[in-house]
């Protein structure tokens, strides 16, 4: 067994597949003596990784994307593609059948504060469909927690929200008016690391990437009941059948359909809504960013 040390951003339903790796033994199954530390913030998980206190990390791959555009120097690179569909969720206080995101002008819309990339993507999905942000009145200072009660009670029209809030707010009348999942495939969710750390620990990190291969085909097929029970340890204080219907969601949604090989796609539609945000200049090269060698040593 190869002592492993994982960082976590934060916890999240939809980051199912790894906790699932974890707890159908597939980690251990492949020679890794895993050790799961939360960061808490995506920020917290970046530099920790770079400080030397964990061997891989996973989160956004606009991690890499970023830090290398404003830093040339920078080593970091994503590897193992796992939730490549956005899973945040507009949601308001009724059903709204045949809702349009044009149909946000005028409205007060609740945007996630916790992590940036949910309204960047949101940003570019606007600026593919020539949608004047202006027009919105957002609310930029509010937690997911905060905002999901703010749509019940109408403080605001529309919530920007993940798993499980998702839920609450359908359990209170309230209803999912758009996915972002719905753009097709975007760079979520993969590993990370240095190209230092990929080289010290490339035959511990293969394995952690084939454990994660079976945890994806695990989570396409398995009915959401099955996911659920699985993972309930690691989300105790999310109600059964909200963990099941996120789960569900998500399957519905396609968010694990792709990986571990990483899609070009996703990362050029990640890069254009960072582009359309105005957090890049510029998009430095998938090669740089992504290390697809490892995966196809990995799973050859």
């Amino acid at each position: 067994m190869r002592p492993m040390t994982l960082l976590e951003p934060f916890r999240a339903l939809f980051y199912a597949p790894f906790y699932l790796a974890e707890a159908r033994g597939g980690f251990a199954r492949h020679g890794i003596d895993l050790r799961l530390i939360t960061a808490g913030t995506t920020d917290a998980a970046a530099a920790m990784l770079l400080a030397g206190e964990a061997d891989v990390a996973w989160s956004g791959p606009m991690r890499p994307l970023l830090l290398r555009s404003q830093d040339p120097s920078c080593t970091l690179r994503s590897f193992c593609a796992v939730v490549m569909r956005d899973p945040f969720l507009l949601l308001g206080a009724s059903p709204r059948p045949g809702f349009m995101l044009q149909d946000l002008a005028g409205m007060t819309l609740g945007l996630v504060s916790e992590v940036p990339t949910p309204a960047w993507c949101l940003q570019g999905d606007f600026a593919r469909a020539g949608i004047d942000r202006g027009a919105i009145r957002t609310v930029t200072d509010r937690s997911m927690a905060e905002n999901a009660a703010g749509v019940v009670a109408g403080a605001v029209d529309v919530a920007q929200l993940f798993e499980p809030f998702a839920c609450r707010v359908e359990d209170a009348g309230g209803a999912v008016w758009h996915a972002q999942a719905d753009r097709g495939v975007t760079a979520y969710t993969s590993f990370y690391a240095t190209e230092a750390g990929i080289a010290a620990k490339r035959p511990e990190l293969m394995g952690m990437i084939r454990a994660m291969a079976e945890a994806l085909d695990f989570i396409r097929a398995a009915p959401a009941e099955e996911i659920a029970a699985l993972i309930a340890p690691r989300f105790a204080e999310v109600p059964p059948d909200h963990r099941v219907r996120a789960i569900a969601r998500y399957q519905a949604l396609r968010l694990w359909d792709h990986g571990p090989v990483f899609p070009r796609a996703a990362f050029e539609t990640l890069g254009a809504a960072m582009l359309a945000s105005g957090v890049i200049g510029h998009v430095p090269p998938f090669e740089l960013c992504v290390d697809q060698g490892i995966v196809a040593e990995a799973l050859a």
